[in-house]
């Protein structure tokens, strides 16, 4: 398409071009000039750059390495015998996964299904889990001069401390990064019968 929009371009005698093809011949030199930007700069020293969602109201945010995938809620089946945080299994494009309330593990308060909520599908050595959590803010980045002590309204709740590796204030907001992969690694989170 570039040898066609150099062709059509040199003569001073062919008109303009508009219309679609124009937008697609635009489309098409953005698409050559764009450089993907740096892995050194996308997670420089002193930025955090995460998932971020709500459990309760805690907002949390979460190393994009640890999330494979962001899903709507698809039907769950319950498991029986199974601690109440564990909702059941769902089929995930044919695979069987379990999906736990992440707000009844961490702080002992049934979170509330609804129509659209999101699910964020982690690796689990053993298979895939999902946890449901109780909204999805998308992506969040933070710098060090946000950087604050643990919000004290957490220590109520020491399975979430547990799993807290630093927090940050944006917007009079308070965000803790969520070790998802320590999570997945705890005993008592890979064993869900009682």
């Amino acid at each position: 398409m570039a040898m066609i929009a150099a062709d059509l371009a040199a003569p001073e005698s062919v008109p303009a071009i508009t219309g679609p093809f124009a937008t697609l011949l635009e489309f098409e030199r953005l698409s050559l000039a764009h450089r993907p930007g740096r892995p050194d700069l996308v997670q420089a020293e002193g930025h955090y750059r995460g998932v971020a969602y709500r459990i309760g109201g805690f907002r949390l945010v979460s190393d994009f390495s640890d999330i494979l995938e962001i899903l709507t809620v698809p039907a769950i089946t319950p498991v029986p015998g199974a601690d109440d945080w564990m909702l059941g299994i769902a089929n995930v494009r044919g695979n069987l996964v379990p999906v736990v309330d992440l707000r009844r593990f961490l702080l002992g308060e049934r979170s509330l299904v609804f129509d659209g909520q999101r699910m964020l599908l982690i690796r689990q050595q053993g298979g895939n889990v999902a946890v449901l959590v109780d909204e999805f803010f998308g992506q969040r980045g933070f710098v060090e001069d946000e950087r604050i002590d643990a919000p004290t309204e957490q220590e109520r709740y020491p399975r979430l401390t547990g799993f807290v590796a630093r927090s940050y204030q944006v917007g009079g907001h308070d965000w803790s990064v969520f070790d998802l992969a320590r999570l997945t690694r705890t005993p008592e989170f890979r064993q869900a019968a009682h």
